[in-house]
């Protein structure tokens, strides 16, 4: 009985200093960790906005009630507004798919990256490539569909072959920040 309590202690002393052992290793890597983040959100920003050279947060007050927006950016060039960034976070497949967009003031969409998402290796994860790049140039003036073949019009997207949730997602993320500009950047 006493060598069951014994290899207790032991093993609770081992937990323990495991548990400082993490608990440290996260405050130490926070920090960087929240630094690559931002880095990679103002990389992102500069993909989508190319003509901005710099970026102003917008309230959240203005976008407050919006669904799937996460966060707003205000394009800048010599002072001047040149459109917009609209990050949302629309659920596809595997949840939510982080979706950058960029839209200038000339009411065009002017770019879309896709951050973060759980979405399947293989499929869902081709939104990262060429399909984002489907976006580029597409009007504000109406929400955009996607299809599943056919010929494209102005307002069309060609869904990605056995992913077409995904496709959605972004696409309703897109539809997303085109509201918003629409009824309350522009």
């Amino acid at each position: 009985m006493r060598e069951i309590g014994k290899l207790g202690v032991i093993l609770l002393i081992i937990t323990a200093v495991a548990a400082m052992i993490l608990g440290y290793t996260n405050d130490i890597t926070k920090g960087p960790i929240e630094q690559q983040m931002m880095q990679a959100n103002i990389s992102a920003r500069q993909t989508v906005l190319p003509a901005a050279k710099e970026f102003k947060e917008v309230s959240k007050d203005e976008f407050d009630g919006y669904e799937n927006i996460v966060e707003v950016y205000e394009g800048l060039k010599d002072g001047e507004v040149v459109g917009y960034t609209v990050k949302t976070n629309p659920g596809g497949y595997g949840g939510a798919v982080e979706v950058m967009v960029g839209l200038g003031v000339d009411e065009i969409v002017t770019g879309v990256n896709i951050g973060s998402h759980q979405e399947t290796p293989g499929l869902g994860a081709k939104a990262s490539g060429a399909f984002k790049d489907q976006y580029n140039g597409k009007s504000t003036q109406k929400d955009l569909e996607v299809i599943k073949a056919g010929e494209l019009g102005d307002n069309e997207i060609m869904s990605i072959s056995g992913a077409t949730i995904t496709s959605s997602a972004v696409t309703k993320g897109v539809n997303s920040a085109i509201k918003l500009f629409n009824e309350k950047l522009k």
